[in-house]
């Protein structure tokens, strides 16, 4: 008698009935029991995640909707205060300066160094040279810009080398430094000085000037000599007005005091220069003129050398704190955009080489396109980055400019910790920093799902 297997895996018939235990009960309970497993495995991870990522959002937006004390329920009211704020504005401000130069400007570095790599024999020293920054904190980084940035040039590493390059160019005047003496005959102006009063045809004008040594004074400099009266000119003389070792009166000529050469001498009339003369190697000058006239020492030999920037003042501490940001992350950006650089294909470069193109046509047609994806990952990941920029703004500026550099980071916890103490208005910056990163971070998940596709 023939036997009959049933769908349930049961043979029927004249045999002995057998029972086939299904592929998924001899695996232990088939996907669900592996499901479990993996909940097993993944339990201590998700743990950490909740503990350390999810909580702090969920108690951060809920503390953000409570009063200073967190007692007083207060709503949305702590939103309204942040985006109130003439602070906050001015940070969200900074945010969208940084969030628009740093990365672009990182990211071009970055290609220009990874290209560069490829065509020096010490392409191992200069990455290291360019990555070392990384190593560094931020704070450490903070602090070593501090210094750079100083304004003195005898301790700002920027201003000595502006200063340095700016002096073989255009250096300043024999005299800068110089100045006159509080109860003098003359007046300091810009660039140069003016008498207090008039002086007329025959009179002798004494121009005292102090304020320098007498061993910077130019070789040709002699004794300074007073003029005598002339006839229908004015005459006079510019002198160093100090003596070696102490003595001499105040405003006259006395032994041993010398002449300061080369300086113009301008006669004015209603604010037009009416005479000119140059002061010689005894500082003595003669002008012909008609009438009372004022004199102003004019020209470059009072310019003063230059100083240097204020790179921390209000205009400049932004910048000057994205420069210090670029510094640290050119190195990032460079080992990204050169692991790229390796992966394209050679032959794709030498055909255009092939064809005729120049090594900036190759460059910018076919280099930069095949590292768009590398170039948008760091572009990406910097603005990430720099949306939560905080070290180098605490520590370069200094106070008087802490306002101008402000960013949102900084203020969320200057109102959270820093003087402030009103965590319920720095939680609300905290959402506000969070929800201002999400699209970006979105937008990296999107791509990073659409190539593993």
């Amino acid at each position: 008698m023939s036997s009959e297997v049933t769908d349930a895996g049961v043979a029927t018939g004249g045999g002995p009935t057998t029972v086939e235990t299904p592929p998924a009960r001899r695996r232990g309970g088939g996907r669900g029991a592996e499901l479990r497993v993996a909940l097993w495995f993944l339990l201590p991870a998700l743990l950490l995640l909740g503990a350390l990522v999810v909580y702090p959002i969920v108690a951060t937006v809920v503390r953000s909707l409570f009063d200073r004390s967190g007692d007083g329920f207060v709503g949305l009211d702590n939103y309204a205060d942040a985006l109130g704020s003439q602070r906050t504005r001015h940070a969200l401000r900074n945010n969208v300066i940084w969030v628009v130069v740093a990365p672009i400007v990182v990211a071009t570095i970055g290609l220009v160094f990874a290209v560069l790599t490829e065509r020096v024999r010490w392409a191992t020293a200069f990455k290291l040279i360019v990555f070392m920054p990384m190593a560094i904190s931020f704070l450490a980084a903070g602090v070593i810009f501090r210094l750079v940035y100083e304004e003195a040039p005898e301790r700002g590493v920027a201003n000595a080398v502006l200063t340095s390059v700016t002096d073989v160019v255009r250096g300043g005047g024999e005299y800068s430094g110089i100045r006159a003496r509080d109860d003098a005959e003359l007046q300091p102006i810009r660039h140069g000085f003016r008498s207090a009063g008039e002086y007329a045809p025959g009179d002798v004008a004494r121009l005292a000037l102090i304020g320098i040594p007498p061993d910077q004074l130019p070789d040709d400099a002699t004794e300074a000599a007073t003029p005598g009266p002339v006839d229908g000119a004015l005459t006079g003389t510019v002198w160093l007005d100090f003596a070696r070792g102490g003595g001499g009166e105040a405003g006259v000529v006395d032994e041993g005091e010398r002449g300061l050469p080369g300086i113009e001498v301008e006669a004015l009339r209603d604010g037009e220069v009416v005479a000119t003369a140059e002061t010689g190697d005894d500082g003595a000058f003669e002008l012909e003129v008609d009438g009372p006239v004022e004199l102003r020492l004019a020209g470059n030999a009072f310019r003063e050398p230059f100083r240097g920037l204020s790179w921390l003042g209000p205009s400049l501490v932004t910048p000057s704190i994205i420069g210090a940001y670029v510094w640290i992350w050119a190195g990032f950006a460079m080992v990204v955009i050169g692991a790229g650089l390796a992966a394209i294909p050679r032959d794709a470069l030498e055909a255009a080489r092939v064809d005729g193109a120049t090594e900036w046509q190759v460059f910018r047609r076919v280099t930069v396109p095949l590292l768009a994806p590398v170039l948008l990952v760091v572009v990406v990941t910097l603005m990430i980055n720099v949306l939560k920029v905080f070290d180098l703004v605490l520590v370069i500026p200094p106070g008087s400019t802490q306002y101008d550099a402000n960013v949102l980071a900084l203020e969320m916890w200057r109102v959270s910790f820093g003087g402030g103490r009103d965590q319920g208005l720095g939680s609300a910056l905290g959402v506000i920093l969070f929800l201002l990163v999400i699209p970006a971070m979105a937008f990296n998940i999107r791509r990073f799902r659409s190539e593993n596709r």
